[in-house]
């Protein structure tokens, strides 16, 4: 398959394959480290739900190697992370992580929704289970939900056996769709890929963005560990507004072509604020420790021409900031 894994189940939802993994892997008094910034349900699912089962989940930087040696206990029992993590764009060290986790007994799971396996595989750098929220870039037309859990043969029967006894199973149309939808991945991601990466560029060259959040940008932070686990980027580009979350909605609120959605991986470009949507259901500190600013916007780069992107894009540009429309070739 394409993660190269020894099996894999399909699921409900992105988040369905991450409760299933965890009522399958966890126990009472074990202890879970969490990357900082991931998606906020997910955080949500952890400290605010698995805990009430006894299961005490750790928050810790994602690119921070010696806080997440530190920050391991005799009972941790798995590693989570979200790489790159949305929507700042951070890289966990992989193979690291799944050196520290396989030394503690623990495992690393891996959410490799961003990048897919067509730019990332995260089993290839010893990660122990992937998963995807199929209803982004697999599917790729936000035509269905789904997810999916990737990994050993013996992790992945434990993880059947919930969904067989719980149901957050994936349903047979929904799996039908993401199975047409593999056929034209390759394609799709490369076209992600590099509509982002002139858009990312496009967005860099403005003075009217305080900072832009892509990993194939030749700025980002992290870009030797980048190259080193990733061969492509995907579509997702995040870019902060001087003017905050008043300038951020008037933004979307400007955009004709962009759509005003939350979902990621579809033909259209979307955009959201993150601060209110993906991870509005975090504390205000929480979101700070993250980086997703009250002025910070998401783009998932789609399909469409890129100058009818950037025409749109130019034009909200115009009506909360100024300036003049040029028009692009």
């Amino acid at each position: 398959m394409l993660e190269g894994a020894e099996d894999a189940v399909g699921t409900a939802s992105g988040m369905a394959a991450f409760l299933a993994v965890s009522f399958a892997l966890l126990q009472q008094g074990d202890h879970v480290l969490l990357a900082e910034g991931i998606f906020g349900t997910t955080t949500r699912l952890y400290a605010g739900y698995l805990h009430k089962f006894g299961v005490a989940t750790t928050v810790v930087k994602v690119s921070e190697n010696a806080d997440w040696r530190g920050a391991l206990r005799p009972e941790t029992k798995m590693i989570v992370v979200e790489s790159p993590t949305n929507p700042v764009m951070l890289v966990a060290d992989l193979p690291f992580l799944a050196s520290l986790a396989r030394a503690n007994g623990a495992l690393l799971v891996v959410d490799n929704t961003l990048c897919t396996p067509i730019f990332q595989q995260p089993i290839a750098l010893d990660a122990d289970l992937v998963i995807h929220s199929a209803g982004k870039y697999i599917d790729g037309q936000g035509r269905c939900g789904g997810g999916v859990v990737a990994g050993r043969a013996e992790l992945i029967a434990e993880v059947r056996g919930v969904l067989r006894t719980a149901g957050p199973s994936l349903s047979p149309f929904n799996a039908w769709i993401f199975l047409k939808s593999l056929e034209t991945l390759p394609v799709r991601m490369r076209a992600h890929d590099a509509n982002a990466a002139r858009i990312s560029a496009w967005l860099a060259d403005r003075d009217d963005v305080r900072a832009v959040h892509f990993t194939g940008s030749p700025t980002h932070p992290q870009k030797d560990l980048v190259a080193a686990q990733q061969s492509g980027h995907g579509g997702l580009v995040s870019f902060e507004l001087f003017g905050g979350q008043p300038e951020s909605w008037a933004f979307i609120d400007s955009l004709r072509l962009v759509s005003n959605t939350t979902n990621i991986g579809d033909t259209k470009t979307m955009i959201t604020n993150p601060a209110t949507t993906t991870h509005g259901r975090l504390s205000d500190q929480e979101r700070r420790a993250a980086g997703v600013a009250p002025g910070l916007l998401r783009l998932s780069v789609g399909l469409e021409d890129v100058r009818d992107i950037l025409a749109d894009l130019d034009r909200a540009f115009r009506v909360v900031r100024g300036g003049r429309f040029a028009g692009f070739q």
